[in-house]
């Protein structure tokens, strides 16, 4: 009697990552909570003495929310990770919009941790009374907490918006919302010339953390299999049909 292989390859199953709603509303409780610490923060273009003056008397301040901005880049850095694998692995998106957004996240990440430790810098050394150096790392800080942060997050959102509105993976009016979010964030890079466009960075920042929020809830985990099929199918033909012609150029 002829005995029966019952051995059977392991099922891998898909490793979804965290909930994209936990790292995001992280992000989000830490960021606001930075930026209402430094509501009263002088502008850029106020006197060295001036921006001296609120260090000194606002230094507890600064250092939490330099410690909370530099935190809150953190979860970010996380959302975007686990929203990149979930655009590529789960939804099977190759197009460039998933490496776009991660490109853009990463940036926008590292521009708020940047920030929150120059910020945390400036409450240190309010005691050196140099107000050429306060206004200095005021400037540094505006820089990279503006349009160094929001036009990379506007990237962010352009990469997830334009897949998830040709491929139906979010509702067409949250889809084109995110767009024209990613369309102001980027047209806060030109407040670096101009205090004209400023109205473009809260736009950015919490429009935007609106538009990840709903979307980190609305994002499918999955594509149907039968469309999963079909994709991997036309992959297939697509690899068969490259081969083929590789090898007939090669024949000629």
């Amino acid at each position: 009697m002829a005995m029966t292989d019952t051995t059977t390859a392991p099922t891998r199953h898909r490793q979804g990552g965290p909930p994209l709603p936990i790292p995001v509303l992280a992000y989000g409780a830490l960021m606001i909570t930075s930026v209402a610490l430094l509501a009263s923060a002088p502008q850029p273009a106020a006197p060295p003495a001036t921006v001296l003056a609120y260090d000194q008397a606002h230094h507890r301040a600064l250092e939490v929310a330099g410690c909370l901005g530099f935190a809150a880049a953190l979860p970010l850095a996380i959302w975007v990770a686990a929203a990149y694998r979930r655009l590529r692995t789960n939804l099977g998106v190759v197009a460039p919009g998933a490496v776009i957004g991660l490109v853009g996240g990463l940036l926008a990440a590292a521009s708020l941790a940047l920030t929150g430790l120059i910020n945390w810098t400036s409450s240190q050394l309010h005691g050196l009374g140099d107000p050429t150096l306060a206004r200095a790392l005021t400037d540094l800080s505006f820089a990279t907490g503006s349009a160094g942060f929001v036009a990379p997050l506007g990237i962010l959102i352009a990469g997830i918006a334009v897949p998830a509105l040709f491929l139906g993976f979010l509702p067409r009016p949250l889809a084109w919302a995110g767009l024209a979010v990613a369309a102001l964030s980027a047209l806060s890079t030109f407040t670096l010339l101009t205090s004209a466009l400023e109205a473009t960075l809260p736009i950015g920042r919490f429009v935007g953390l609106a538009w990840l929020i709903a979307t980190s809830i609305l994002l499918p985990t999955s594509r149907p299999v039968a469309e999963v099929g079909y994709l991997v199918n036309h992959r297939s033909r697509l690899t068969g049909r490259r081969n083929s012609e590789r090898t007939s150029s090669r024949g000629e």
